[in-house]
């Protein structure tokens, strides 16, 4: 799909923000990932939650449903955290590598989401993402940032 890039401001200090990116929050705002994450890798302190190396799994809604897996590749507290999504299909691994950086804008911070990612089907993945995976993510990008809003708006 190659790299996507969309920003929001939202009306809350980018350590509120912060606290919504790890993983296991990511479904009170997103819905791409699964009913529930659950952390696979050892989360002793809330700060390991955010931890290079860190890792978690999608918990998908139904039996039988691929599970995402994400690893953090990189973390900067209230600023940006980098991770590594990938799901196993029946066609191949889908890799994402996504970026959230955080600005602060007085008492509001400007999220600004990065996404790289390529669908493994070859010849036929170049023809989906030109058909509908490009505008399908989009739509879910802003979506999700969307609903991040929303609930640290609240």
């Amino acid at each position: 799909m190659g790299r996507i890039e969309k920003s929001i401001e939202i009306k809350a200090p980018p350590d509120k923000v912060w606290e919504m990116l790890a993983f296991d929050r990511f479904p009170e705002w997103t819905e791409t990932f699964g009913e529930r994450v659950e952390y696979t890798s050892e989360v002793h302190t809330p700060k390991d939650r955010y931890r290079v190396g860190a890792t978690a799994q999608g918990i998908p809604e139904k039996q039988g449903d691929d599970y995402c897996r994400f690893e953090i590749t990189e973390s900067l507290e209230n600023e940006k955290i980098s991770y590594r999504a990938w799901e196993e299909t029946f066609f191949g691994t889908l890799s994402m590598f996504t970026t959230y950086s955080l600005e602060p804008l007085g008492t509001a911070t400007k999220v600004t989401y990065e996404l790289e990612s390529e669908l493994p089907f070859g010849i036929f993945g170049k023809f989906l993402e030109k058909l509908f995976a490009r505008r399908w993510a989009e739509k879910m990008i802003w979506k999700a940032l969307e609903n991040l809003k929303s609930v640290l708006e609240r």
